[in-house]
């Protein structure tokens, strides 16, 4: 299940970056308008390289998986691969309102989809196993989706408040979360 999600992610950013096009022109000047689709294409490798990170820890502390894992995996891959194309919307249309929107639909059933696996494992592992200690309440998993709701009503507001909202749950994200290895490395620090 590892290999294949690694190989799913790995065609996803690939997909990411083969959608920016060379500008054409010479002159610092002819990347302006090139600009909306590269910040929309850091965000979403930025949140793409989160979960493979996250995915990868979560499943260093699985034990084992059965078909209620597997497919709620599937899911979660499904909404990740939808993002290389709300990220080429988004920054084709300037971060136009419909695509922030549909932008954030998508980070949201990722979310979603990735809350879900980790119920699944907790489920399956026990509640005293290695992972659901390291899992915890998930404090940064629920705000992450509350934040995301957020960030899609008020984009039908202000659809740059919008893309920062999300660059925060990205920012909440890039400070490492040290639970589920120091729970694997038997590390049992104060957090």
């Amino acid at each position: 299940m590892e290999a294949f999600s690694d190989g799913v992610i790995a065609i996803i950013i690939t997909i990411m970056v083969l959608e920016m096009k060379v500008p054409q022109g010479s002159n610092l000047n002819d990347l302006k308008p090139v600009l909306p689709v590269f910040l929309s294409y850091v965000l979403s490798f930025v949140n793409v390289g989160l979960y493979w990170n996250n995915h990868h820890h979560m499943l260093a502390a699985a034990e084992h998986i059965n078909g209620k894992v597997l497919w709620a995996n599937t899911h979660l891959l499904f909404w990740l691969s939808l993002i290389p194309f709300t990220t080429a919307w988004m920054g084709e249309n300037h971060f136009a309102t419909w695509p922030i929107i549909l932008y954030g639909v998508v980070l949201l059933m990722a979310g979603t989809a990735y809350y879900i696996l980790s119920q699944l494992l907790i489920q399956l592992h026990g509640k005293d196993s290695t992972i659901a200690r390291a899992v915890g309440k998930d404090k940064k998993g629920v705000l992450s989706l509350v934040i995301y709701i957020c960030a899609i009503v008020v984009a039908l507001f202000n659809p740059v408040i919008s893309f920062i909202m999300y660059i925060s749950v990205a920012g909440i994200w890039w400070i490492p979360d040290k639970r589920i290895e120091r729970k694997i490395t038997g590390y049992e620090a104060k957090e």
